[in-house]
């Protein structure tokens, strides 16, 4: 799911740059264009040249600084959703971890189930006790509040990226 969503958002970013570059070439020649004709109809041809092609030039500039402006805003809103992905991918493998630990019945005394309870932990917590975790007389456990866990920060997750294409969509209209 996230391979396709960056390489969506690559070739987004691509397809934008292109666009980007093929309307400042047919700017720079509409302007070429423009002064041109402006020249011919200006009856005062030294003096009405530099005034025209100072105003379209002004006009194309200001054009090509606002979509560059919309693009640095795109890559920043991407960039961002990246770093929410990054931090849910983990939060899920913690979780899935702790889960697949208390399945094998890891020692408590181990460092590393230490750790990684240490660490999931305040995620977990809001969660533990909802409902009863069956076990096994040999200590395996079916840690239902973590699959719960799991899945409430897997709507989050959604949440937050829904959340953040809008604004990004907003930004873009605006």
């Amino acid at each position: 799911m996230d391979l396709s969503h960056d390489q969506r958002l690559a070739a987004e970013e691509a397809r934008r740059l292109q666009q980007h570059t093929a309307l400042r070439g047919e700017l720079d020649a509409d302007l070429d264009r423009r002064i041109t004709a402006e020249a011919r109809d200006t009856p005062q041809a030294d003096v009405g040249i530099g005034a025209v092609a100072a105003d379209l030039r002004g006009k194309a500039l200001r054009e090509v600084v606002s979509t560059e402006r919309e693009m640095a805003a795109l890559r920043t809103a991407a960039r961002i959703n990246q770093f929410v992905d990054y931090l849910f991918y983990l939060l899920y493998a913690l979780l899935s971890l702790r889960f697949l630990l208390a399945l094998m019945a890891a020692s408590n005394h181990a460092g590393f189930v230490r750790f990684v309870k240490a660490v999931t932990e305040p995620f977990y917590l809001p969660f533990k006790g909802i409902v009863v975790s069956p076990g096994l007389d040999n200590g395996v456990t079916l840690a239902l509040p973590l699959l719960f866990a799991i899945l409430v920060y897997f709507l989050l997750h959604l949440a937050l990226r829904g959340l953040l294409r809008l604004i990004a969509a907003r930004r873009n209209q605006l």
